[in-house]
C-alpha cells in the first residue's frame, strides 16, 4: 500500500495534461504490478535487457519508456514494443532506431536529449546540434521514427534558480523549434520531458509536460552490483 499511497500523493501534484513516467528501474515485478493495479500504466526503464524481461512478465497494455543512455546494439531488443525512447543523443542512434522500427513495421516515437546541465557527466546534444539534425536531408529519409519532442536533465545542485533557468532554457528552445521548423512527417513536437523525483515541481513550473519519477513512488533505488 505504501507504493500506492506515494503514487497518489505524486498524482495530486501533477496537473492535467502532464504524463507521469513511473521510473521502475531495479524494482521487482511485484512493485510494478502494485502501481499497475492502482491504474497507472506508464513506466520507465534505463536498461534495455531489464525492460525486455519486465515487458515479457507484465500486462501488455503497459507503455514502456526507455529513459537511460541507449547503446545502438540494444535497440533491436526493444523495437517491437517500446512506446517512447527519451534519451536519443546522436543521429547514428536515430538511424538505428529507424532501421529496427522498419523491421518491426512500426514508427517509434523518440525524444532528442538536450544537454542543459553544467555537469560534464550528462549526455545530450547542444541546441545547435538538435537544429542541425532536424533540418538535415539525411533526417528526412528516416520514415520509421518520429521526433515527439525533447528531453533534458538539470544539473545536480541545490540551487533551485539554476535548475529553473536550465529547464526554462529548454522550454524556450522547444517553443522556438515548434515555430520555426518546417513541417515534416517525422516531426511532431508535443512532449517536453523534464523533471525527476527531486526537481519535478520546478520542471512543471517551467513548462514540462512529462516527468520521470522513481524514488518518490517506489522508495530508494535498489542498486545491483
Amino acid at each position: 500500500m505504501l507504493i500506492k499511497n506515494n503514487l497518489d500523493k505524486i498524482l495530486e501534484t501533477v496537473p492535467g495534461g502532464v504524463t507521469l513516467v513511473a521510473v521502475s528501474k531495479t524494482k521487482p515485478i511485484s512493485d510494478i504490478q502494485e502501481v499497475y493495479d492502482a491504474g497507472h500504466k506508464v513506466f520507465g526503464e534505463n536498461k534495455v535487457q531489464e525492460m525486455v524481461q519486465k515487458y515479457e512478465a507484465l500486462p501488455k497494455d503497459i507503455e514502456w519508456h526507455m529513459i537511460g543512455h541507449l547503446q545502438r546494439n540494444k535497440v533491436k531488443y526493444m523495437a517491437p514494443f517500446v512506446s517512447l525512447i527519451h534519451g536519443v543523443d546522436s543521429f547514428k542512434t536515430l538511424k538505428e532506431i529507424d532501421k529496427q522500427a522498419q523491421k518491426n513495421n512500426r514508427i517509434i516515437p523518440c525524444l532528442l536529449e538536450a544537454k542543459i546541465a553544467q555537469e560534464d557527466s550528462k549526455f545530450g546534444l547542444s541546441f545547435a546540434e538538435i537544429e542541425e539534425i532536424l533540418t538535415s536531408d539525411a533526417f528526412k529519409e528516416l520514415k520509421n521514427i518520429q521526433i515527439s519532442g525533447l528531453m533534458g536533465m538539470a544539473s545536480y545542485t541545490d540551487d533551485k534558480e539554476q535548475i529553473a533557468k536550465e529547464f526554462r532554457s529548454l522550454k524556450n528552445f522547444f517553443e522556438k523549434l515548434k515555430k520555426e521548423l518546417p513541417k515534416a512527417e517525422n516531426i511532431n513536437l508535443t512532449t517536453l520531458s523534464m523533471g525527476m523525483s527531486g526537481d519535478y515541481k520546478i520542471a512543471l513550473a517551467n513548462g514540462s509536460n512529462m516527468i520521470r519519477v522513481g524514488s518518490a513512488i517506489f522508495g530508494a533505488r535498489n542498486y545491483i552490483a
